[in-house]
C-alpha cells in the first residue's frame, strides 16, 4: 500500500467516508436498505467528484456478503468486498469507454452478461467516460438496458451528460455529482494528511483545494506531490504555504500586488521596468498573467460586496485583502472591468506571440491611457 498514490491509498470504502455528494449517497442508501436496486444508473458530473468510487461502493454493498436487511453499508470484510476492493472480483467489470469505445467491446460485453456471476449475487459494469462510446456501441448498449437480466446493474460515468442520447437516459436513474467546496476539499485534505502524519498547516491547505478546481482527486494528487516535495520536512517540519507556492510554481501575491499599485499610479514605467525585472527572474509570463487576472477578478468581486466574501474562497490572508480593496476603491469598478478585459486578451494572444510578455506590456500602457 505504501506505493500507491494517496487518492488511490485512501479512497474512501464505506459511503460515511464519502465528502460531499449527499443527495447521492441519501438516495442509495435508501434503496441498498429497502433493497429497491435499480438495473442502471448515469452518474454524472465533473471530475474527481467521486462517481467511480461511489459506483465501486455501490457494486460492494449489492454483493456483500454480511449485509443485513435494511442496512446499506458494505462489512468491508467479507470475500467479496475483499476482492472488489482489492480490484479481484471477477463480477465487477470496469470499462473505460475512452480507449474501449467501438461496438466489439460492447457486443462483447452484452455476450458475458448472460451468463450468471460467478461467484457474487450480481455482475456491475461500470463504464467510465460513457459519452464517448461511438454510434453503433451505443445502440448495442441500448439494447442490453432494454432488457437486462436480473443479475446484472449497470453504471454510467460521464462528466459531458449533454452528450449521451436521451434513450440511454431515460432508462437509467440519473445522479449529477455536483463540484465540491474548497471547505469539503480541505476537510478531505486534512483527514488524509493526519493518516499520514504528516505536518501541513491550514493555509497551505487551503492553497491546495483552491488550486484542484473541485476536485478531490487533483487536490489528493497536489497533497502527495507537496509531501514528495517536501520530503523529510512533511514527517520532522511543518509543510507551509510557501512550499505549496514553490511546488506550483503560483505568482506570489506581493508582485501581483506591486504592478496593480503601478497601473493604479498610472506609472506606465515604472509598470514596464517592473514586468522586466520579475520576468528576468524567470517568472513565467502566461502565468504571472493567468494570476493578474484572478487577482483582479477577486478585486472586482469584493469592490462589488466587500463583506460577502470568504477569505477561504478568494484565497486571501486579512492584509491581502484589505490591500486589495483599498486598490479596487481607487481603480473603481469601470477600470477594473476594462483592465480584466485587456488582460484576458493578452492571456490568449500570449500563446501565439513571439515575444510572450508583449501582450501583457501593450494591455498595460493601454490601460494607463485609458486611464489618463
Amino acid at each position: 500500500m505504501s506505493n500507491l498514490v494517496l487518492y488511490r491509498k485512501y479512497r474512501p470504502q464505506m459511503f460515511n467516508e464519502i465528502i460531499g455528494q449527499e443527495h447521492v449517497v441519501q438516495t442509495l442508501s435508501n434503496a441498498l436498505a429497502s433493497e429497491m436496486i435499480s438495473h442502471a444508473y448515469i452518474f454524472s458530473g465533473p471530475r474527481g467528484s467521486g462517481k467511480t468510487t461511489i459506483a465501486r461502493l455501490l457494486a460492494k454493498a449489492v454483493n456483500c456478503r454480511n449485509r443485513k436487511d435494511g442496512q446499506f453499508e458494505p462489512c468491508d470484510k467479507c470475500s467479496s468486498c475483499l476482492e472488489i476492493q482489492q480490484g479481484r472480483s471477477l463480477d465487477l467489470i470496469e470499462i473505460d469507454a475512452a480507449s474501449h469505445r467501438g461496438i466489439d467491446e460492447i457486443r462483447e460485453l452484452r455476450d458475458g452478461i448472460k451468463f450468471a456471476p460467478v461467484k457474487e449475487k450480481y455482475k456491475v459494469f461500470i463504464i467510465d467516460e460513457s459519452h464517448q462510446l461511438t454510434k453503433e456501441a451505443v445502440n448495442a448498449l441500448l439494447k442490453t438496458l432494454e432488457e437486462p437480466p436480473g443479475h446484472a446493474i449497470f453504471v454510467l460515468a460521464t462528466t459531458e451528460i449533454h452528450k449521451m442520447i436521451p434513450t440511454i437516459i431515460s432508462r437509467c436513474q440519473r445522479f449529477d455529482f455536483r463540484k465540491l467546496t474548497l471547505a469539503e476539499i480541505v476537510k478531505r485534505l486534512d483527514i488524509v494528511s493526519q493518516k499520514e502524519k504528516a505536518k501541513i498547516d491550514k493555509p497551505a491547505l487551503e492553497l491546495i483545494a483552491l488550486n484542484s478546481g473541485g476536485s478531490i482527486r487533483d487536490a489528493e494528487s497536489l497533497l502527495d506531490q507537496a509531501l514528495t516535495f517536501a520530503g523529510t520536512l512533511g514527517r520532522e517540519g511543518m509543510i507551509k504555504t510557501e512550499d505549496i507556492k514553490d511546488l506550483l510554481g503560483l505568482t506570489d501575491i506581493s508582485l501581483i500586488s506591486q504592478l496593480v499599485d503601478f497601473i493604479s499610479e498610472k506609472n506606465e514605467q515604472g509598470a514596464i521596468k517592473f514586468l522586466e525585472e520579475t520576468f528576468d527572474k524567470g517568472y513565467d509570463p502566461q502565468e504571472f498573467t493567468k494570476a493578474l487576472v484572478h487577482y483582479l477578478r477577486q478585486a472586482m468581486l469584493l469592490n462589488i460586496s466587500p463583506d460577502a466574501m470568504n477569505p477561504i474562497i478568494i484565497g486571501l490572508t486579512k492584509e491581502e485583502q484589505e490591500k486589495i480593496q483599498a486598490q479596487a476603491v481607487k481603480l473603481g469598478s469601470q477600470e477594473l472591468q476594462k483592465a480584466l478585459n485587456l488582460f484576458l486578451e493578452a492571456e490568449n494572444k500570449m500563446k501565439y506571440s513571439s515575444i510572450p510578455q508583449l501582450p501583457l506590456e501593450l494591455a498595460i500602457v493601454d490601460i494607463i491611457h485609458k486611464q489618463g
